[in-house]
C-alpha cells in the first residue's frame, strides 16, 4: 500500500503528520484504495469561510471540505484530492460535543477521506450507509461512534 498524505498547516494547529497518515490509511484500506495521494491542508476561520463561500456558496467557517481531483484520462496520476480543514472550528466542535479533540479531528479526517472517494450525505440512505462507514473505521483506529 502505497499512500502518500501531504500536510501543509496554515496554522500550526492540529494532530501530528503521523496521525494523519494513519487516519486517511485506514479509510483507503478499509474501502480497498492505495498508491493514492492526498493533500490535507490545515487553516484558519479566514480561509475556510472563502473556500466554503466560493465553492459551496456557504457563509461563515466549517470544519472539513474535500476537492475530489478529477484527473484527465490521459494523464496518469494517483492524486485522490485534497482536504482543508479548520483547525479552530474542530477545536470548537470537540468542547461543544464533548469529546476528545483527537477522536473529532479523526472523524473530519475520515469524513473527508470517504467524500473524495465519492461518499455522500445529501439524502438519508446516503448518509446511513456514510455515517456507517466512518463509525466501523473509527472503530478499527480504537475511537467510539462520533454519533453517539
Amino acid at each position: 500500500m502505497n499512500i502518500d498524505v501531504d500536510v501543509q498547516r496554515m496554522v500550526n494547529a492540529g494532530p501530528s503528520d503521523v496521525d494523519f497518515q494513519q487516519w486517511v490509511e485506514a479509510v483507503l484500506k478499509h474501502e480497498q484504495h492505495d498508491n493514492v495521494e492526498v493533500t490535507i491542508r490545515i487553516v484558519d476561520d479566514a480561509e475556510i469561510t472563502q473556500l466554503n463561500n466560493d465553492y459551496r456558496d456557504k457563509q461563515g467557517p466549517t470544519n472539513v471540505l474535500s476537492f475530489p481531483f478529477e484527473c484527465p484520462a490521459e494523464v496518469e496520476l494517483n492524486l485522490l484530492g485534497d482536504l482543508v480543514i479548520c483547525a479552530s472550528v474542530v477545536a470548537h466542535e470537540a468542547i461543544e460535543q464533548n469529546k476528545p479533540e483527537r477522536a473529532h479531528w479523526a472523524h473530519m479526517v475520515v469524513h473527508g477521506i470517504l467524500h473524495l472517494l465519492g461518499y455522500d450525505h445529501i439524502d438519508d440512505t446516503e448518509a446511513e450507509q456514510m455515517e456507517q462507514r466512518e463509525i466501523a473505521i473509527l472503530g478499527l483506529l480504537g475511537y467510539p461512534s462520533p454519533y453517539e
